[in-house]
């Protein structure tokens, strides 16, 4: 089943698109309410599959580094708590995830934005990543996947 989980900037946690409404999306909380509320287009909106990790080589889609990190901890949640690590211990645990990532521009804030993420999808039984939450249709990677064939 392929799901769009979505991060809505200024709002805490991630969504899954219900449905499309005429101005608006009706989205749900992955959090233990599993309220449905609608998220506006004045909302900056963005599904996890068109994020990337930034690397010294090219940039790393979100999906691998969270089937690095679900590898890693043997489809467990995280071994380490993001709220209580230090930036040091965030930076060597991510270093085990991906050893490329460009330690300049992946700031400790994104590395524990990333782990909360991770562990709101396994408590919610997401852990397919590269299958459960393929882009969908009009997304930018489809799009250019699209253009890249043609």
């Amino acid at each position: 089943m392929q799901q769009t989980i979505l991060a809505i900037s200024g709002k805490p946690g991630l969504y899954k698109l219900i449905t499309r409404g005429k101005n608006n999306l009706i989205v749900e909380a992955l959090d233990a309410t599993h309220k449905r509320q609608p998220a506006f287009g004045t909302d900056r909106i963005t599904s996890l599959a068109d994020i990337a990790m930034f690397t010294e080589s090219e940039d790393a889609p979100l999906m691998d580094v969270l089937d690095s990190i679900k590898t890693i901890e043997n489809g467990g949640k995280a071994s380490i708590d993001p709220k209580k690590a230090s930036g040091d211990e965030l930076r060597g645990y991510f270093g085990k995830v991906l050893p490329n990532f460009d330690r300049d521009r992946v700031h400790t804030s994104d590395i524990k934005k990333l782990l909360q993420w991770y562990n709101i999808l396994v408590d919610n039984g997401i852990t397919d990543f590269k299958e459960e939450m393929k882009p969908t249709e009009g997304d930018n990677i489809a799009d250019r996947e699209e253009k890249k064939e043609e």
